[in-house]
């Protein structure tokens, strides 16, 4: 445990180390991951009271070995009382659950073994596995790598926690079904593998910095979140510029935190913000990254461009000393390689920052039927209809984006939006 670390960020830490380690060892997601969430409540109960133990790695895989030892034996009773209650008769010839364990190895293990390695990548990667729904990968990668309780993961997304919870286990069962095992995937279908765990964590994070439905416009604890993951995936794959673009994009993005709500809670926009309130230290940080990746890479990747525009924002003084030209042709690269809608609403934006506001307005025109109903697009439309003038305008494409957003102080924000170009 290292200096100013809380026991929570230590457990955070260990989690997926122990749960890969078990997966290693012993396979079966959902006994290995109840087995650490166990070890894990134990920790939280016991080491704020007497300090965490010397290996407190260790000890974590000490308990969870028990537990699911446990829960194995558990499981195997209760197989066996459903089949003497089917058969009438006890089973024959069918191994109990301390044979079972014994032909693992599970029982009287311990941690004689040689030490074991870091397997968080793989963990991630099996969370992350072509056969779930985004929603499913990001949902298992908080529980398994995050070791977020279910409970916690519903919170974070304004849902039941029954929903999370069958959610999470129809995931495990969709993992089983498609035969995963626990091991890296193959290298033909590494990177796209790798892509898709570096947007399940950039999907976390993004939750966070807004999130998509509730009272409050920010989750900390989601955003937080994504960041350690993002930091351990660097930490992981030390040569992927791609994952360290990601990082530099969530500090960089992160780094204005403070600034983007008000004390009642209300939206500040990026234009009123008090660039005083953004976090230096994130900034530097980030523009350090994104700086390294740019001059050691000659094929430039979507999460580089992206944090390369945050960089420009974080590096003005004020939004006119913003260089949107240059922002400009970053969101032309990106367009070329990620296209997608809210990039070209993106882009937009600076046309019109660099070329006027009817020249941003011509550019959203061809995205009306993509983002008929997303609330960004309309708040577009109505900044630039105020830019030009058109104050009537620019307060109906307010009110259509309040309609269809769905964070309550956005919401707000584009509800008062709204009523003010009509009262200018």
């Amino acid at each position: 445990m290292t200096t100013g670390q809380s026991t929570e960020d230590l457990l955070r830490e260990l989690a997926p180390q122990v749960l890969g380690v078990l997966m290693r060892r012993y396979d079966g997601l959902d006994s290995c991951e109840d087995a650490v969430q166990e070890a894990l409540l134990d920790a939280a109960v016991q080491w704020p009271a007497s300090g965490p133990p010397e290996n407190p790695r260790a000890w974590l895989l000490t308990v969870a070995t028990r537990r699911l030892a446990d829960i194995l034996r558990s499981e195997a009773a209760r197989r066996r009382r459903e089949d003497a209650d089917y058969l009438a008769t006890p089973p024959a010839g069918r191994p109990g659950a301390d044979a079972w364990l014994s032909d693992t190895g599970l029982v009287g293990t311990g941690l004689a073994g040689p030490r074991d390695g870091d397997d968080t990548l793989t963990l991630l990667f099996l969370c992350c596995h072509p056969a779930l729904t985004s929603s499913s990968q990001v949902a298992l990668t908080l529980r398994a790598v995050g070791g977020l309780t279910t409970a916690e993961i519903a919170r974070a997304f304004v849902v039941p926690e029954s929903t999370m919870a069958q959610r999470i286990s129809r995931a495990k069962q969709q993992i089983r079904a498609a035969g995963a095992r626990f091991a890296p995937p193959d290298a033909a279908d590494r990177d796209e593998r790798l892509r898709a765990v570096q947007q399940v964590a950039y999907l976390i994070f993004n939750e966070g910095y807004t999130a998509s439905a509730g009272e409050s416009l920010q989750r900390t604890d989601l955003s937080t979140e994504g960041i350690r993951l993002a930091r351990l995936l660097r930490r992981l794959l030390p040569d992927d510029a791609e994952t360290a673009a990601l990082l530099a994009l969530m500090l960089l993005t992160e780094a204005r935190r403070a600034a983007r709500a008000a004390p009642d809670g209300a939206l500040i926009p990026l234009a009123e913000q008090d660039r005083a309130r953004w976090d230096r230290v994130l900034i530097d940080e980030g523009s350090a990254l994104i700086e390294q990746t740019l001059t050691t890479t000659t094929a430039l990747g979507p999460y580089q461009l992206q944090a390369a525009i945050a960089a420009v924002h974080d590096e003005a003084a004020s939004l006119t000393d913003t260089d949107w030209t240059e922002i400009l042709g970053l969101y032309e690269l990106l367009a070329q390689v990620s296209p997608g809608p809210m990039v070209s609403l993106g882009k937009a934006v600076a046309v019109a920052m660099v070329h006027g506001p009817a020249a941003g307005l011509a550019a959203t025109d061809e995205l009306a039927g993509q983002l008929a109903k997303h609330h960004r697009f309309h708040a577009v439309r109505g900044h630039l209809l105020e830019m030009s003038g058109d104050l009537a305008g620019a307060a109906s494409a307010y009110d259509t984006a309040a309609r269809y957003a769905t964070n309550a102080a956005e919401k707000r924000y584009l509800s008062q939006q709204g009523r003010r170009p009509r009262a200018t």
